[in-house]
């Protein structure tokens, strides 16, 4: 395939990689541009990092002639893998790869630079990642027909080395959603004898990292997990399948059903900001965990009261596993608890109080409301709706100036010194009784909440 080009993400990189390609190619090797860049190209996406597989040479030779060329750091002395200084650019020999033990460090690693591309291929998870482009020749090694399961849509295995690494089921997961890929039922099958092995909670986060902030189906990529049986894995979602609903309202399914289009809708309208998209991400899908909990047939109709605040501990237990984060947690917990307020709120006719005191509780509005917007819209194939309490809740908040912040104290402790007050005890009831007025709407600035400390003195 000679017409199959890989356009490196800018004149920097695209100089490194073809100096070096150039120098391995003099030396007598052979360097290929391997993984996600040739996959990402093949799909008409953009290229952010750059994976050089080079051929024929020893690993202290390649050092010796990388040094030629640019700075960078070796990661994998006994494996050779380098780091280029300043650039995304990775370079490594072939290696084989031999499970010794369990747990994903357990391999005994050994760089063979004079492997066969397709040998070298096998290593790697995917058909859609095992793709190696010559980017001097423009040839393409294509072992697993990598190629074709893009154009086919199909997600798919490269060998039975693929079981030797448990993470791969969650990378599955991720890919199915980012790149709207067809499981291949040999490869779900494969997953299904697969076990989590102690795998550590960083390797766990990144997966549902990217299958949140780069995930287009993501209801498709929870599906894959279930199918392959790894949902049990995580129970707060296993105990999402088969949990009734109330057909009239959620005319979808059950809360596993309703949960995954609730995240297709939250991909729809990611911010592009990592962290907004994770907090709001993990918020959606974890707003039905109190479901299973509380659901209970009453008065002819499924109903599940109180499932909002039954959602904390589920929610709290699944993050804890996958993240020592613990600002993640504080600033999910409060969207799952309050996520049907927007509607509650609006329908009680509430006031400014309300608005604040919900701004105080959740931190931002503007991400509740993406989490209520999703859960709304997540019932196909009922038709999406206006929303007027969104409407109204941002109205309010941006009259109150509460949308994307809580809102602060207008009364702090310096202002009570200044009254000539002495810092102890006594300032954190009188900063909250000023706070809760504020709050109220009955102080609107220092100097009246400043009156009113006075008259709580003078009593």
């Amino acid at each position: 395939m000679s017409a199959f080009t890989v356009p490196l993400p800018d004149r920097r990189v695209a100089e490194v990689t073809g100096t070096l390609c150039r120098a391995v190619r003099d030396e007598g090797g052979v360097a290929h541009l391997v993984g996600g860049c040739v996959r990402d190209a093949a799909l008409g996406r953009p290229i952010t990092d750059v994976d050089i597989e080079v051929f024929g040479l020893p690993v202290e030779r390649l050092e010796a002639l990388l040094g030629t060329i640019v700075g960078f750091s070796l990661v994998g002395a006994s494996f050779g893998v380098f780091k280029v200084h300043g650039l995304p650019i990775d370079v490594s020999v072939p290696r084989r790869e031999r499970k010794i033990g369990q747990g994903h460090r357990a391999f005994e690693i050994d760089a063979n630079p004079d492997l066969d591309p397709a040998e070298a291929a096998a290593r790697r998870d995917f058909t859609v990642n095992a793709i190696a482009w010559n980017p001097l020749t423009g040839d393409v090694v294509d072992p697993y027909d990598g190629l074709g399961d893009l154009d086919r849509g199909v997600l798919r295995h490269t060998s039975h080395q693929f079981a030797e690494d448990p993470l791969r089921v969650l990378r599955g997961m991720q890919f199915v959603a980012r790149f709207a890929l067809r499981p291949d039922p040999a490869t779900v099958r494969l997953c299904r004898t697969i076990e989590p092995e102690g795998l550590a909670a960083e390797r766990l986060y990144d997966e549902w990292r990217k299958l949140l902030v780069q995930g287009v189906q993501i209801g498709a990529g929870l599906r894959f997990l279930a199918d392959t049986g790894w949902v049990r894995h995580t129970p707060e979602l296993d105990a999402l399948r088969g949990c009734p609903q109330d057909p009239e309202w959620h005319p979808e399914g059950d809360v596993w059903v309703h949960t995954g289009h609730v995240m297709d809708r939250f991909a729809e309208d990611r911010l592009g900001d990592e962290w907004e998209d994770l907090v709001v991400g993990f918020a959606c899908l974890c707003h039905d965990l109190g479901k299973p909990a509380t659901t209970a047939w009453a008065d002819g109709r499924w109903r599940s009261p109180g499932h909002e605040e039954a959602g904390l501990e589920p929610t709290r237990a699944f993050l804890a596993r996958l993240t020592n984060q613990h600002r993640l947690a504080e600033e999910v917990l409060p969207l799952v608890a309050d996520h049907l307020k927007p509607d509650q709120l609006f329908q009680q006719g509430a006031g400014a109080s309300a608005v604040r005191r919900l701004a105080r509780r959740v931190g931002r509005l503007d991400r509740l409301l993406r989490v209520a917007r999703a859960d709304r819209d997540g019932r196909p194939p009922s038709p999406r709706d206006d929303f007027p309490a969104a409407q109204w809740l941002v109205r309010t908040a941006e009259e109150l100036a509460v949308l994307d912040a809580p809102p602060q104290p207008l009364v702090l402790g310096r202002h009570l010194i200044e009254l000539g007050l002495r810092p102890g005890p006594a300032f954190r009831p009188l900063l909250e009784e000023c706070f809760e007025a504020q709050l109220d709407g009955r102080i609107t600035s220092v100097e009246e909440g400043l009156a009113l400390v006075r008259a709580r003195l003078e009593r």
